[in-house]
């Protein structure tokens, strides 16, 4: 009760500081440069004014948080990446070449391209498939909210739901996982299914599948309403399946919003973290970077240097997708 008293209070003044900011900001701008006044050259000059810094005002608390939170972090990486495990002393590359060499690091890389493949390609299929088949029908919204509610979920909160699903108790005890309750009701022995060294990868890679495939449908179904009827009339006419439709027509004309819908997924995929944290803490070969760089700073390596080189490595690979993702989406919007 403490904490939902804490969380609902932390809302309570988060909301009040922002409209406090929004109305107080205006008026002492209002106040500085008067435009009710009866010197209109004057009144004309402070209006211009206050225009130009009216917008500064909206986006200032958002800058700053940008630079605190994203880009002094940024650079400070960059620079404890080359940096000894207190950060103080200069070591060069020493921490990239022992990543290199660290088996527990090739082991994160190789769990995050199998994230990479997976993830994103049945998170937008899925999505796409349920887009499709919920397309103008009348129970379709309902059966979209239901698949959109796991993105209201945290993935630790996903995670959590998760685990009774592959939760495991001994042969012959009453199993409360779904999964190994199915398992025995068929007549198989139950499975510690996340401590199953490569296949926990796939369990843990379903949960952000669930959680994801709401947010592909949602921008997939706005595509697919954006399709002009002339081209499916015209396929129709021509006596075109409803298959061939799909395929031929329908597929090619979202093709950019569902590399839009792919990549962005894919970036999310190369930070996943707390699904790994919550289910597995990295162990039985479930490691991925993310969970790697946390391990390193801030629990038992307690190495700031090893940490931030794997987080420069992260970042590494985020950026061109990232570049590629805003190039795209601005294409799109000039109807390129």
């Amino acid at each position: 009760m403490e904490q939902l008293l804490f969380a609902l209070l932390t809302i309570i003044v988060g909301v009040a500081a922002a409209i406090g900011y929004f109305f107080g900001s205006n008026l002492l701008l209002d106040v500085i440069f008067p435009s009710r006044i009866a010197d209109t050259e004057k009144a004309s000059k402070n209006l211009r004014r206050a225009s130009l810094i009216r917008p500064w005002l909206f986006l200032g608390p958002a800058l700053v948080s940008l630079t605190i939170y994203l880009i002094y972090p940024l650079f400070s990486s960059v620079l404890y990446s080359v940096m000894d495990r207190g950060g103080e002393n200069y070591v060069g590359l020493a921490n990239y070449r022992w990543m290199v060499n660290d088996a527990e690091f090739r082991q994160s890389i190789f769990n995050n391209i199998l994230w990479l493949i997976v993830v994103p390609a049945a998170s937008t299929f899925f999505g796409l498939i349920i887009a499709a088949l919920t397309d103008r029908i009348w129970w379709g919204n309902i059966a979209k909210s239901l698949i959109f509610m796991p993105m209201a979920i945290s993935f630790v909160g996903a995670s959590v739901i998760w685990k009774f699903v592959y939760d495991y108790r001994d042969a012959g005890s009453d199993q409360i996982g779904i999964l190994n309750a199915l398992v025995v009701y068929f007549g198989g022995d139950p499975q510690i299914w996340i401590a199953m060294p490569f296949w926990n990868n796939f369990f843990l890679m379903v949960i952000l599948i669930w959680i994801q495939t709401g947010f592909a449908m949602v921008l997939l179904s706005a595509a697919l309403r954006g399709i002009p009827e002339e081209t499916i009339e015209a396929a129709v006419i021509d006596g075109a399946n409803p298959w061939q439709i799909f395929i031929k027509i329908k597929v090619p004309q979202i093709w950019n919003t569902i590399a839009v819908v792919w990549t962005t997924i894919t970036i999310l995929v190369l930070k996943v973290f707390d699904i790994v944290l919550a289910m597995t803490n990295g162990q039985w070969q479930s490691q991925v970077l993310a969970n790697l760089m946390f391990d390193w700073m801030f629990r038992g390596g307690g190495d700031f240097g090893r940490g931030a080189a794997i987080a420069v490595v992260i970042m590494v690979m985020v950026i061109p997708i990232m570049i590629w993702n805003i190039r795209n989406a601005r294409r799109e919007m000039e109807g390129r």
